[in-house]
């Protein structure tokens, strides 16, 4: 990740650029894309603009599902929003692509340093988009007792902004992988 930040000028553009090609049917408004990749929303501005003027992204309107609190309780409503889109007609699609998305995500030696901070981990399993199967049902299976689950949330959010894709994963207590 550094190397391509420091070939196209910034990290957050690496992140916002892998956010994009990794959701290429997808919308985000402005404030998404600072909170998914985790920048800052300066910086998720300025970068949306480098792409927009390069024909990487356009602005698009897109229906999104919001939550809203009435007398009664929470209610879900579809509310209409301005955002960004990747434009598929960018005519260097297919290499950024590649060169992003096709280049090695994480090493699992680092993978698994990463995840110790969450505590003793008994089996990890890799799948999805460790392994270049986007279409897969998950990403990660982890088993451990005693893991600090509010650590892990926060690691899996780290990898999720750096590999531009929200991760499916499933952890289990020892004895409840037993059971399953």
């Amino acid at each position: 990740m550094d190397i391509l930040g420091k070939l196209f000028s910034s990290v957050p553009l690496v992140k916002v650029m892998k956010l994009f090609l990794m959701n290429p049917e997808t919308g985000f408004e402005t404030k998404e894309v600072a909170t998914r990749a985790q920048i800052k929303d300066n910086s998720a501005k300025t970068e949306l603009n480098l792409m927009h003027s390069v024909g990487l992204v356009k602005k698009s309107s897109f229906t999104k599902e919001v939550e809203v609190k009435t007398k009664k309780g929470t209610v879900t409503k579809k509310k209409k929003v301005d955002g960004w889109c990747l434009d598929s007609t960018f005519q260097y699609l297919d290499p950024l692509h590649s060169l992003l998305i096709g280049s090695d995500r994480i090493d699992r030696n680092e993978l698994i340093k990463r995840l110790k901070p969450a505590g003793k981990i008994k089996l990890l399993v890799i799948a999805g988009v460790f392994i270049k199967n986007p279409e897969s049902r998950a990403d990660m299976m982890i088993v451990g007792d005693s893991l600090k689950i509010k650590t892990l949330n926060n690691i899996i959010k780290t990898l999720e902004s750096e590999i531009g894709k929200e991760l499916q994963y499933a952890v289990f207590t020892n004895d409840e992988f037993k059971y399953r």
